[in-house]
């Protein structure tokens, strides 16, 4: 059998790393299970793309399809044109995708027109904001998906309440903690840890990427002096996405607890994150790894696709409102911010789990 899969994000390797070592693991036994990795070239910045390839021991990608910047429209074309050619020249019995990035949809889609079935890893997960491009990327994924591996039963509920066959559903876990699970012990400190004089638990990490927080320049600059005002008292370590970096240069927002640093490895980032005092962000996928080494984070978000982080876990939706950032400020500088659990099955099996249900489907 041979199983193409799809990166084109920084989300999307850390969950294809488990996926491609549960799979290598299966040949060693004997099993005919195959794969080839095609990157589509989404991110490209080498702090957003190659650095993980290095540092979580993914095998170079067969195939890299350069789509780089662009429009939703033109990535998404891109994207398609580029799938399609490698899917002709290099056949398959099934397409793997994983998150809910262009990626994921585009080359769902060209799987199907080429009637290659579509595995979908993280499906059927939902935020409800179709003003997100990833809301609208998971709906059209989900839509022609013929196998859902999920990672919470919030996700089983949406697909089932969209008429997905429960037989098609399998409820396997967050391969995304199957990667942080395994790095733990290799995390490693940041190289401006020291300059910075950071120590555990006295200083934030910020991220800000997502449009309705950093386009509107009005928006982000109230965001940025609120967060630094209210965190006076501690550093405040700011990983500046490519994007996000055009848009502060003409802000003029310096003060001494604020320090922008380029984006990091997995391995630093994650480094950062667990000995923090707390995570403010507009990411869904910090939020679970938050969640799993239980630091406290305030996502400046509405909405949410990942219910499971504040029902169970460490995280509040403060969206961008003033009102409820200073509240949760307080709720963390007084030490009072709830104790989270793990959900169900984050436990550091998803991959195994996906590759061993791929197995039995296809009686390998």
């Amino acid at each position: 059998m041979n199983i193409t899969i799809v990166a084109g994000a920084r989300p999307n390797f850390m969950k294809i790393a488990p996926i491609i070592e549960s799979i290598q693991n299966k040949k060693k036994e004997g099993f005919n299970i195959n794969y080839r990795l095609v990157h589509t070239g989404q991110h490209y910045d080498k702090n957003l793309s190659s650095t993980f390839f290095e540092e979580l021991n993914i095998p170079l990608p067969d195939a890299n399809l350069e789509v780089k910047s662009g429009t939703q429209a033109e990535q998404t074309a891109a994207i398609m044109i580029g799938f399609e050619k490698e899917l002709e020249q290099n056949p398959c019995d099934l397409v793997m995708v994983v998150g809910d990035v262009t990626s994921t949809m585009a080359c769902a889609i060209v799987a199907k027109k080429a009637y290659i079935k579509v595995a979908h890893v993280e499906a059927g997960i939902r935020s409800g904001d179709t003003k997100m491009p990833e809301e609208i990327n998971r709906i059209v994924t989900d839509s022609i998906t013929d196998y859902f591996f999920t990672t919470s039963v919030y996700a089983n509920q949406n697909l089932e309440k969209l008429g997905v066959s429960k037989s098609n559903i399998f409820f396997v876990g967050n391969v995304m903690i199957d990667t942080l699970i395994k790095n733990k012990k290799q995390l490693k400190k940041p190289s401006f840890w020291e300059n910075l004089k950071l120590s555990d638990r006295k200083y934030l990490v910020m991220t800000l990427h997502r449009p309705s927080n950093v386009d509107e320049r009005t928006i982000l600059k109230k965001l940025i002096i609120q967060i630094v005002t209210l965190g006076k008292s501690y550093p405040i370590i700011f990983p500046v996405h490519p994007r996000t970096q055009k848009l502060l240069k003409d802000l003029d927002l310096n003060f001494k607890n604020l320090h922008y640093v380029e984006p990091l490895g997995y391995l630093e980032f994650n480094y950062l994150v667990k000995n923090s005092l707390a995570v403010i962000t507009d990411s869904g996928g910090i939020t679970e790894e938050a969640t799993v080494m239980n630091i406290p984070c305030i996502t400046l978000r509405n909405t949410t696709e990942r219910p499971e982080t504040c029902n169970l876990g460490t995280n509040i939706l403060v969206g961008n409102d003033p009102e409820k950032i200073n509240d949760a400020f307080k709720t963390l500088l007084s030490g009072t911010w709830k104790q989270g659990e793990v959900p169900e099955l984050w436990d550091g099996q998803a991959a195994k789990r996906i590759v061993q249900h791929i197995i039995a489907l296809y009686s390998l």
